[in-house]
C-alpha cells in the first residue's frame, strides 16, 4: 500500500508544481529552465507525501485525493520547493561539492554555479509565495503556516543544521551534537511538512503535538538511515555519490555508533514515531511511512 500511496502523492504534488511553473516568466534567460530542471529530475517527494499523510491521519473518513485539496497541494509544493533549494545549494562546490543528485547531474554541473545559486534563492522565495496563495483557510492559519516554514528552513532550522554540519566535519563531537545537527538539518523540514498538513485540516494543538513528535522521530530516523546507506549502498542505488560522508570525514551516526549501533538507533526512532501517532483517528499510513523510512534502500 505504501508504494501506491507515495506514487499518488508524487503525482499530485508534481501536477501542482507543473501548473505553478507555467506561471513563471518564460523565455527570459535560463532561470526558469533551471528551476524546472531542479524540480523535475525526480526524487521520492517524501516531504510532500508527509503533508498529505498528516491530513489523512486526522480524519478516518478522509479521501486524500479529492479535487478540493488546493491548500494541501500548495503546502506540499512549497515544502518540495524548499527541499529542492536545499539540495541545489548543498551540492555546490562551497558546500558538499557533488556532481550527482537524484541520478542526474547537479544544477551547477548542468548549468553553472551562478545559476545554481540563483535557482536556490528563487525556490526559497517561491515556496513562501505558494503558501500565501492558499485562500480557503483563515488568514491566521496561513500566517502560521508561513511562520512554520520559515522557522523550519531558516536560521532556527535547516540552515543552522547545515552550518553545524560544516563545523563538525573532521571534528570529534558528541551524540548530543549530532542529534541537534540532524534534528535541524533534516528533521526540521520533515516536522514542518506534517504540521503544514495539520494546519490545512484545522487540527487542534493535541493533534499537532502528536504529529510534531512523529516528525522529530522520523526526521532523525531518516538521517540515521542516510548515514547507513552512505556506507552500504552504491551510487546508482542512491542517485547520489556514495561514500561522500566518509571521504569528507563528516560526523555521522555510523562513525559515532558503528554500523550495527546506527541500525539499532534507526529501529528505536521508528518505534518512537509509531507510538507518537498511534491514537490519531487514522494513523495507518503514517505507521507504514515510519517503517518505509527506516527500511528504505535509497
Amino acid at each position: 500500500m505504501i508504494a501506491e500511496h507515495l506514487s499518488a502523492c508524487k503525482t499530485r504534488v508534481e501536477a501542482c508544481l507543473a501548473a505553478q511553473l507555467k506561471q513563471l516568466p518564460q523565455g527570459e534567460g535560463k532561470l526558469t529552465e533551471a528551476l524546472s530542471y531542479s524540480l523535475n529530475v525526480g526524487g521520492k517527494r517524501l516531504r510532500p507525501a508527509l503533508v498529505y499523510s498528516a491530513a489523512l491521519s486526522l480524519r478516518s473518513d478522509f479521501n486524500v485525493f479529492p479535487p478540493s485539496l488546493t491548500p494541501l497541494d500548495l503546502a506540499a509544493a512549497a515544502i518540495e520547493a524548499i527541499h529542492t533549494y536545499s539540495l541545489v545549494h548543498d551540492d555546490l562546490p562551497a558546500m558538499d561539492d557533488d556532481d550527482l543528485r537524484r541520478g542526474q547531474q547537479t544544477v551547477h554541473k548542468q548549468f553553472d554555479e551562478a545559476t545554481a545559486i540563483l535557482v536556490g534563492d528563487a525556490l526559497q522565495a517561491w515556496a513562501f509565495e505558494l503558501v500565501t496563495q492558499i485562500d480557503t483557510l483563515p488568514a491566521d492559519k496561513v500566517v502560521a503556516m508561513v511562520k512554520e516554514l520559515a522557522q523550519a528552513s531558516g536560521p532556527k532550522g535547516m540552515v543552522l543544521g547545515q552550518a553545524l554540519d560544516i563545523q563538525a566535519t573532521g571534528v570529534a563531537e558528541s551524540s548530543d551534537y549530532l542529534k541537534q545537527l540532524h534534528t535541524l538539518k533534516t528533521g526540521a523540514l520533515i516536522r514542518a511538512s506534517l504540521r503544514l498538513g495539520a494546519y490545512c485540516m484545522n487540527a487542534g494543538p493535541k493533534e499537532r503535538r502528536a504529529l510534531s513528535h512523529y516528525g522529530d522521530a522520523v526526521g532523525l530516523c531518516f538521517q540515521v538511515v542516510d548515514d547507513i546507506l552512505d556506507v552500504t549502498a552504491d551510487s546508482a542505488t542512491l542517485g547520489k555519490t556514495a561514500g561522500k560522508d566518509k571521504e569528507a570525514d563528516k560526523l555521522t551516526y555510523v562513525k559515532l555508533l558503528g554500523l550495527e549501533g546506527a541500525k539499532a538507533e534507526a529501529e528505536r526512532l521508528c518505534e518512537q514515531a509509531r507510538t507518537a501517532v498511534a491514537d490519531l483517528p487514522n494513523p495507518k499510513v503514517l505507521l507504514e511511512l515510519a517503517d518505509y523510512i527506516c527500511n528504505r534502500a535509497n
